[in-house]
C-alpha cells in the first residue's frame, strides 16, 4: 500500500515552512560556533536559543517590502529577540544559510528515498521469489525469443533497485555538505573553524572549497540520480503495460473494487498507474536537463540557478517518492494470469527450441551452418504449417540422419532453459 505518511513528509522537506526553519537551524548553528570561540557571549547564546522564531506571514509581509527574501526572514527573527540580535548572520551571506539549507533538504528527501526503494526492493523481492520458476515467453524486439521465468524478470529489476540504492547512499555523502564561508567563499568575515563546527552541529561536513555557493555539480548528481531512477522506473511500468495488453495479457495492474476504465467502454482495464509513471519520468528526465545547466554560473556565483532550482529539486523530489511508492503497490499487487503464459509459450509450435536443436546437431558433429539451416528450413515452414515444429523436425531425413526421435524430445523440455536460474538468484541473494 501507498505509505501516505511518507509522501505528506517528501512534501513537508520542501515546504517554506521547513525551509525557514533549517535557515533558523543554520543561524543558530553558527551563533554557537561563534560562542565557542569566544565571539558571542554565552548569555546572549542562551537568549538567541530559547527566543530566536519566526512567523512565516511575518517574513512575506516584509518581503513583500524588501524584496529580499533572507532580509526578510532576519528581520522576522530579530523581532522575536532583543540586543542579542546583532549576532545573527554575523560575517555571512544569504548563500552560506540558503545553500546549507538546500542541501539540508537534499539530505532529509535521499533518507527518505532511501526508504522507498528498500520497500521497492523488498515488494520485488517477493514477487520474484513466489515465481522464481513460472516459466513465459522471453522476447526480444517484441518477437517470442526463448523461454524465461516471471520471477527472473521481476529479479532484474530487483537487482536494478539495488544499484539505485548503491547510487543514493553514494550521493547523499556527496550532497551532505554546506558552506559558511562568506561572500565569495574566502573566510573573509567568518572563520574556517566556525564553519566546521557549524555543519558538525547540523549533521553534514563542510565543503573543502566554495565560491559564494556549493558548486552545482552537486546538484546536477542529486538531479541526475533521480533521472536515472525515474528512468527505471519507465522501463518496468512499461513492461508492464506490454504484458497487459490483451492479445498478450500475462500480467496486469490489479483493479479496484469500484475503479472504472473508460467514460465509453465499460470493458476497459487500463493500466493507468504504470502509465502514470511512464508520464512523470518525463519530468523528471527533463529536470536533470535544468541540474546541467545550472553548473555553469558567472565568476563566483550569478542568480540563473536559483529559481530553476526553486522548482526541480522540490519537484523531482517529490515525484519520485510518489513513482516508488505507486510501483511498489503495483508490484505488491500485481495480477498474474499463468494461463495466457502457457498459451503464449505455445503460440510458435515450439519454434523457441530452435537454438538447442541447432546445438545439438552441433555436438553430433555438424558445421553451425549446416546445422543452422537444417533448423531454419524447418523453422520457417512452421510458421506457415499446421504441424508443430517438432513433427516437422522429426520428418526431415537430413536431421533423423543424426539424431534420434528421443534426442529431439528431450530438446522440447523447459527445464533445460531453467537449469541456472538457482545460480542467478544465488548472485542477487534472493534466495
Amino acid at each position: 500500500m501507498i505509505n501516505r505518511y511518507t509522501l505528506a513528509g517528501m512534501k513537508k522537506i520542501w515546504d517554506e515552512e521547513n525551509k525557514f526553519n533549517k535557515w533558523l537551524d543554520i543561524e543558530i548553528a553558527v551563533c554557537e560556533a561563534l560562542t565557542e570561540t569566544g565571539e558571542i557571549p554565552q548569555d546572549d547564546m542562551e537568549k538567541i536559543k530559547e527566543n530566536a522564531s519566526f512567523s512565516v506571514d511575518r517574513i512575506k509581509e516584509i518581503e513583500s517590502k524588501t524584496r529580499h527574501d533572507i532580509l526578510a526572514f532576519l528581520t522576522a527573527v530579530a523581532e522575536s529577540l532583543g540586543e542579542e540580535s546583532k549576532y545573527i548572520h554575523m560575517g555571512l551571506t544569504s548563500s552560506d544559510v540558503k545553500d546549507t539549507a538546500r542541501a539540508l533538504q537534499m539530505k532529509e528527501s535521499l533518507e527518505l528515498i532511501l526508504d522507498d526503494l528498500q520497500e521497492t526492493k523488498q515488494a520485488l523481492a517477493r514477487q520474484a521469489k513466489k515465481y522464481k520458476m513460472r516459466v513465459m515467453i522471453g522476447r526480444t524486439h517484441g518477437v517470442h525469443a526463448e523461454p524465461v521465468t516471471l520471477g527472473l524478470k521481476l529479479a532484474n529489476w530487483y537487482s536494478e533497485i539495488n544499484r539505485h540504492i548503491e547510487r543514493v547512499e553514494q550521493l547523499l555523502e556527496r550532497i551532505s555538505v554546506g558552506k559558511i564561508s562568506g561572500a565569495v567563499g574566502t573566510f573573509a568575515n567568518i572563520s574556517p573553524k566556525v564553519e566546521e563546527l557549524a555543519c558538525k552541529k547540523l549533521g553534514i561536513k563542510a565543503a573543502a572549497i566554495s565560491s559564494q555557493i556549493l558548486q552545482r555539480d552537486r546538484h546536477a548528481e542529486y538531479l541526475s540520480v533521480m533521472a536515472i531512477i525515474a528512468s527505471s522506473l519507465d522501463k518496468f511500468a512499461t513492461e508492464i503495460r506490454n504484458l497487459q495488453r490483451t492479445d498478450i495479457l500475462e500480467i496486469e495492474e490489479s483493479f479496484k473494487k469500484g475503479q472504472k476504465g473508460s467514460s465509453a467502454m465499460p470493458h476497459k482495464k487500463n493500466p493507468i498507474t504504470c502509465e502514470r509513471i511512464s508520464g512523470l519520468s518525463r519530468v523528471v528526465k527533463a529536470n536533470a536537463n535544468v541540474g546541467f545547466d545550472n553548473v555553469n554560473l558567472w565568476h563566483e556565483r550569478d542568480l540563473t540557478h536559483s529559481s530553476p532550482e526553486r522548482v526541480v529539486l522540490p519537484d523531482s523530489s517529490i515525484l519520485i517518492d510518489y513513482m516508488l511508492n505507486k510501483f511498489t503497490d503495483v508490484v505488491d499487487n500485481l495480477a498474474v494470469y499463468e494461463e495466457n503464459m502457457e498459451a503464449n509459450l505455445a503460440k510458435t509450435k515450439g519454434l523457441i527450441f530452435s537454438q538447442k536443436v541447432m546445438l545439438s546437431l552441433v555436438d553430433k558433429g555438424l558445421l553451425r551452418d549446416d546445422a543452422y539451416a537444417i533448423v531454419q528450413r524447418n523453422a520457417l515452414e512452421a510458421w506457415n504449417s499446421e504441424k508443430t515444429f517438432k513433427e516437422l523436425l522429426l520428418a526431415d531425413s537430413e536431421l533423423t540422419e543424426h539424431m534420434k526421435e528421443e534426442e529431439v524430445e528431450q530438446i522440447f523440455d523447459y527445464s533445460y532453459h531453467l537449469k541456472n536460474i538457482d545460480v542467478i538468484y544465488q548472485r542477487l541473494g534472493l534466495n
